[in-house]
Formats: structure tokens, C-alpha cells, sequence
């Protein structure tokens, strides 16, 4: 049975234009899709399964507001996994700050057992929720804000007074 908060792959939320930051959960403190329904983003799942590192960068880029890089978060996440094995529990830390900063209910499990056991899927779902938020994982943080300076209300300019002595 398809998630019904769930958008279909291709198609765009029609709740309109949403700001980052902006609760896009059909119910508060729950997340927007579930924590198996990867094919709701094709591509991502891919590149995920695949490298991880690069849907990690993302997330970490977005939730700590650009600092540090996507790339230095992704290459770190890549090094912690690759000599240590352990990159589950720094992507879990990542994990609890989304659930923090927008209220969402924790596994049963918990945020490290879960992505020591479904990595890559908590991995998507971390990701498809920042995108419901409004957020286009492509362009970054820096991207983002100044996308959304631009979608600011236009107003007409001010008009100045005439010659005063």
C-alpha cells in the first residue's frame, strides 16, 4: 500500500510553496515518508546504495547550515568508513539533529542502531524529509538561501520626497 504522505516519484507537493524550516508532515512529529520507502526517490536511493557519502554531505551541509561543506562532511563520513567502519554513528548524530530540530519521533531503536542496521534507507528518509521541507539538496545551503531571498514579496519602490530646504 502506497504511503499517502508520500509524494509519487516526478510530481511536486500541491501545498504550495514551501520555505525552509517549514513543517511539510501531514501530522507534527511524524516524519514525511517512511523509513522504507526509498523508490519514492529513484535517483537518490541509487546514489546512496552506491556512495553513500555524497547523500550524507547533503544532509550535513543543510542541517548545519553550511558549515562545513557538503564535500569535507561527506569526505569525513567517507574516512570514518572506510578505515573505521563505524560512519554509522556519526550519520546517526546527523539523524538526531533533524529529529531535534523539527520535532520528529525517534525509532524504537534508536538513531544509531538504525543506521547501523538500515543505513542507507535512514539515510533516504533524512533526505526526502529535508526535501519536503522545501529544501533542494543540489544546491546546498548557500543555494538555498539565496533561492529563497529571491522568492521574497515584490513591492513597489519607495518614493522619495520632493527638494526640502
Amino acid at each position: 500500500m502506497q504511503n499517502p504522505s508520500a509524494p509519487i516519484y516526478g510530481k511536486k507537493p500541491t501545498t504550495g510553496i514551501p520555505v525552509p524550516g517549514q513543517l511539510q508532515a501531514n501530522h507534527p512529529g511524524t516524519w514525511s515518508t517512511g523509513l522504507f520507502d526509498c523508490c519514492y526517490d529513484v535517483p537518490n536511493c541509487f546514489i546512496t546504495w552506491f556512495c553513500p557519502c555524497i547523500t550524507f554531505g547533503r544532509i550535513a551541509e543543510i542541517v548545519d547550515q553550511g558549515t562545513p561543506s557538503c564535500c569535507a562532511s561527506g569526505a569525513l563520513y567517507f574516512l570514518i568508513q572506510a578505515f573505521t567502519g563505524c560512519g554509522f554513528i556519526y550519520s546517526s548524530f546527523y539523524r538526531t539533529k533533524i529529529r531535534k530540530q523539527y520535532n520528529l519521533s525517534e525509532s524504537a531503536s534508536g538513531d544509531c542502531l538504525l543506521h547501523l542496521c538500515c543505513g542507507s534507507c535512514a539515510l533516504c528518509q533524512e533526505y526526502r524529509e529535508l526535501k519536503h521541507r522545501g529544501f533542494d539538496m543540489s544546491i546546498g545551503w548557500k543555494g538555498n538561501m539565496e533561492k529563497n531571498q529571491n522568492k521574497g514579496i515584490a513591492m513597489a519602490p519607495e518614493v522619495q520626497g520632493g527638494m526640502t530646504r
